[in-house]
């Protein structure tokens, strides 16, 4: 059985997500307790702890990013799916990026397919137990 070595915040490159609850995710080898955001390069610890702490300044690393580096972002809300506000909506789209949101569950599944497809595809998954 492989050791499941401590995530510290930040795990370079893409990862699919290989399992999810319990408060965390399994990525990479790697563990986290708590929120993730999933983005073209890497896997960083993501502060908010509900979908409604979701904003501007918890998306930084994304849109430090150069422009076009992620098409898609998908909102992973927990266990139950919630809209996007309109101006969170309207910045990612000045941004280039569409958005959808989902339960973290889907969110998951959706993100690891859409990676494996090669898409330009990032998310913002909330943690649920």
């Amino acid at each position: 059985m492989p050791v499941e070595r401590q995530y510290e915040g930040f795990l370079p490159g893409r990862h699919a997500i290989d399992a999810f609850g319990a408060g965390g995710f399994q990525f990479g080898g790697m563990s986290h307790r708590g929120s993730i955001l999933a983005l073209p390069d890497g896997i960083h610890a993501f502060a908010p702890k509900t979908f409604a702490e979701i904003d501007d300044a918890s998306l930084a690393p994304l849109f430090a990013l150069p422009r076009g580096a992620v098409e898609f972002l998908l909102f992973g809300c927990g266990r139950t799916l919630q809209p996007v506000p309109a101006a969170l909506r309207q910045k990612l789209r000045d941004f280039g990026v569409r958005c959808d949101p989902m339960d973290t569950g889907a969110a998951c599944q959706t993100y690891n397919i859409m990676l494996g497809e090669r898409r330009l595809v990032a998310a913002a998954l909330i943690a649920r137990d």
